[in-house]
């Protein structure tokens, strides 16, 4: 027999092995990483641990750390997870009750999970890895204001009004403050952005 042939041969059927491991090695990344983003929405920023990630996930601590090198990657990537199924979910409830009911949406949130968020935001001030996913969720929600109003993401109606409701949001997650009072001063805040567009939110 020729050993080249053989040996081509006995190629493809090695290929297909390797496919079951890469899947297998990309749930248990994942399982981790959710475990991660439930624990931060659950306890906030001191309740993530490799040890308390892999007791979640139900997998060994060697695991946690075969797949995430130190604290830090497994906080910054919890926390870019947070931020990008924030960003979704405010998009869909802008899109199917407008910027009006935005309160509403803050007022029905998980609160625990709305506070580890803000957590990590404020900490981001401390970390250069976390500040650049930081950005990423503000650019996101100026994004997501300038589109839904029609205009510019640079016009300065969108970051004033941004910040109103920024501010608001985080008042009412940490001080439980009303929301009625809340409601009152988005919709004002509404009102001068789009009085010269004519357009309603």
């Amino acid at each position: 027999m020729n050993p080249h042939l053989s040996n081509h041969n006995s190629t493809p059927a090695q290929q297909p092995a390797q496919q079951p491991s890469q899947e297998r090695s990309r749930r248990r990344r994942t399982t981790l990483l959710n475990a991660a983003v439930g624990l931060l929405a659950d306890g906030g920023f001191g309740a993530v641990t490799h040890r308390a990630v892999a007791q979640r996930a139900h997998l060994p601590l060697a695991a946690t750390t075969y797949y995430f090198a130190s604290r830090d990657q497994l906080l910054a990537e919890a926390f870019a997870q947070l931020v990008e199924t924030e960003l979704a979910t405010t998009r869909d409830w802008i899109t199917r009750h407008g910027l009006t009911a935005l309160t509403d949406q803050v007022a029905t949130a998980d609160r625990t999970r709305q506070l580890g968020l803000w957590e990590l935001y404020v900490h981001a001030g401390r970390d250069p890895v976390l500040q650049h996913i930081a950005r990423r969720w503000t650019d996101g929600c100026v994004r997501l204001v300038a589109d839904t109003l029609g205009l510019p993401e640079t016009d300065p109606r969108v970051r004033l009004l941004y910040t109103t409701v920024s501010t608001l949001w985080l008042e009412h997650v940490v001080e439980q403050r009303p929301l009625d009072e809340a409601r009152a001063l988005l919709t004002l805040a509404l009102t001068h952005a789009t009085g010269e567009t004519g357009r309603t939110p």
